[in-house]
Order: C-alpha cells, then sequence, then structure tokens
C-alpha cells in the first residue's frame, strides 16, 4: 500500500478508475465532479486510453452502453439533474446486462438546483426513473479512503452481475480533500469472453438489445433479471454499524454526514447514553435484515438525512412496528452540524431520558 496523500474526493474516485483498468470514460461536465473527467482527460491521453468529453450527458451515456458491450471497463460521472437525463439508457443497460459504472456527486434540486451539498439523490438512485422491473447496484462512500474502495468494489461487482454500479457521492465529498492510501486493486478480473461484442470470427454471432416482441422470451428474461438481482441483495449487503451492540438509540445515515452522527454518538456516549450508528453502505442491496435485527433490542431510532427523509422509507419498512423512528433532515447547503443534531436529538429523546 501507498503512503497517504492528500486527495480530493473526485481525484481519488478517477485514479481509483485507473487502477481499476477503467479504459473507456465518457462524461459531460458538471459541477461538483468535474474534476473527475478533467483529471481523466489528460491521464487517459497518456496511457492511449479512450477518453471522450461527449456533447451531452445522453450522449456520454449512450456511448458507455456501446463501449460496455465490448468488453471494455467503462466509467462515465456526472451529477443528478444532469443524471435525470440517464435514466433511459441506465434501463437499456439494465436490460442488456452491461457492466457500466455511474459516479454522481450530488449537487442541489429538484430541478437544476444549484451546486450547494445535498443528499437529494437517494430515490433517484435506488428506485431510479427508467421503464421496466430493473435493479441498480448503488453504493455510498462516507470518506475519500471509501471513494478509492469502493470504486473498486463498483467496478468488480458491475462485472460479477454484468449490471451497472451506481457511485453516489455527496457534492461535499467529492470536493473536499483529506488524507486517503491508493492501493492495488484487490478484486480479481472478471471472464467476460461468453458475451462480449467483439466480431464473430470463428465463433456464432451475437447481439446484445433490448427489443424482444415475444412475450414469453421477455418474461422469462425479466424474471432471470430477478433472479439476479436476489442474488445480489443475498450476497452484497454491506454495512457499518458503530456502537450499536448496546445502543438504546440508534442514528441511521449515509454518505458523508454519518461521519457527524459518530459524533453525536460519542456525545451522548460521554453522558452515560447509549447511543449508537447504523451506516449502510449499500444502498441497494439495502440491508433491512440486519436493521430488522437491532430494531427487536433498540427503543428508538433517528434517521439523518440531507433531504427530507429519502432513506427515511427504507428504515421505515426494515423496522416495521418494532420501534420508535424520528427524522431529523436539511434538503440542502450547509451540512447538519454536530450542535445542530444535538439540539434536534435532545428534543425527539427527552421523554425517553429526562437527564438528556
Amino acid at each position: 500500500m501507498s503512503e497517504k496523500q492528500l486527495l480530493k474526493g473526485n481525484i481519488a474516485i478517477a485514479k481509483a478508475a485507473l487502477n481499476c483498468g477503467c479504459s473507456c470514460y465518457f462524461g459531460y461536465p458538471i459541477t461538483p465532479q468535474t474534476e473527475i473527467g478533467e483529471f481523466l482527460s489528460l491521464e487517459m491521453q497518456e496511457r492511449n486510453l479512450a477518453y471522450v468529453c461527449a456533447e451531452s450527458e445522453i450522449g456520454a451515456i449512450n456511448m458507455a452502453l456501446g463501449a460496455a458491450s465490448t468488453g471494455a471497463k467503462v466509467m462515465t460521472s456526472s451529477s443528478s439533474c444532469a443524471v435525470s437525463l440517464m435514466q433511459e439508457a441506465l434501463s437499456y443497460a439494465c436490460s442488456d446486462e452491461l457492466p457500466i459504472v455511474l459516479v454522481n456527486v450530488m449537487r442541489a434540486g429538484p430541478g437544476q438546483g444549484y451546486i450547494f451539498p445535498s443528499q437529494g439523490d437517494y430515490n433517484q438512485s435506488t428506485i431510479g426513473g427508467g421503464n421496466g422491473d430493473y435493479k441498480i447496484i448503488v453504493l455510498s462512500p462516507s470518506n475519500v479512503q471509501e471513494c478509492i474502495e469502493l470504486t473498486y468494489k463498483a467496478f468488480y461487482l458491475a462485472q460479477k452481475y454484468r449490471n451497472p454500479v451506481i457511485l453516489l457521492a455527496d457534492g461535499l465529498l467529492g470536493q473536499m480533500a483529506e488524507p486517503a492510501k491508493l492501493f492495488d486493486n484487490p478484486y480479481p478480473n472478471i471472464d467476460n469472453t461468453s458475451w462480449i461484442l467483439n466480431g464473430s470470427n470463428g465463433r456464432k454471432s451475437r447481439s446484445i438489445h433490448s427489443l424482444e416482441p415475444s412475450q414469453l422470451k421477455l418474461n422469462q428474461h425479466i424474471f432471470n433479471l430477478h433472479k439476479k438481482y436476489q442474488a445480489i441483495e443475498q450476497n452484497e449487503v454491506d454495512y457499518e454499524e458503530y456502537l450499536c451492540d448496546d445502543a438504546d438509540i440508534i442514528i441511521t445515515s449515509f454518505g458523508s454526514l454519518a461521519r457527524h452522527s459518530k459524533a453525536v454518538c460519542n456525545h451522548y456516549r460521554e453522558k452515560g447514553i447509549k447511543m449508537g450508528l447504523f451506516r449502510p453502505k449499500t444502498l441497494y442491496p439495502f440491508p433491512y435484515k440486519r436493521l430488522n435485527e437491532l430494531s427487536k433490542k433498540t427503543k428508538l431510532f433517528i434517521d439523518i438525512e440531507m433531504n427530507l427523509g429519502q432513506m427515511l422509507r427504507d428504515v421505515r419498512l426494515s423496522i416495521l412496528s418494532n420501534a420508535q423512528v424520528s427524522f431529523i433532515g436539511k434538503p440542502v447547503g450547509d451540512w447538519l452540524k454536530k450542535e445542530e443534531l444535538i439540539n434536534a436529538i435532545d428534543n425527539i429523546a427527552k421523554e425517553q431520558y429526562a437527564s438528556i
């Protein structure tokens, strides 16, 4: 492993993508992720790799479809309102089973919004805006080191399951810098020779397409995709637990906001109140089972997000009626600070803890 470097989140993602063997990048500038494409525009030319600044986000994602079908390791990156333009192509990628990595460094919305940090794309990523029954794997880093680690994982899972993967970072994480270590990609290469389109000399011809006029064949294809999603849900759930073993109160949070939540847990522990943090690293597949287990021994859950409660739906589906669930949120702008969170939690929990 190399020594630590001071890396901005966007640059860490770009460097990790190159370490993964990313050979094709297609993108279009939009803050707060523009540095990813800017960095790769020089590095990929020097390495004789394919870099294209497309005419639009729609052009970029469709170029990614074409390149992925040939077996290339492909990445595109964008932000929020621009990712909205990619939804049709992402549905195609799922149906065509193409391993594309999409980095979304979120900005404020709805609509065009602004470059304020936000976590407003949880629903867009985990539920999606494309048509049909499909799922996209969604990974959520909390710090710059995880930007590296989860970029490696994104490329691996995309290839393993022949499915798009979204690396969902927030604008704060993309733009901030902190010490992190780059290291060799720990994941094995996946053999893709059975399906890629690389010329049919010496073998039968192949095609990759979404259009299927046969009702029976289309139904079977969708059932096969669903079976794959079940395997993903069985094998790829990932999360972090912080002081949850004996917790009477558990905070749920994702992305970089979870770091503030850890500080809040430490504050209450010092006051003798047993508080922990549960952070999903995979937003899809969501860790329903583990969160449900925790809800059987915990009195209160407080979901904290930089939106108005998008992950809250999955938290409630996990906990059901086992425990009380409350919410603290803010849609955009300056991150919820430790002091703000403590004041809000005091108001929520004071009925259960007279000494709070």
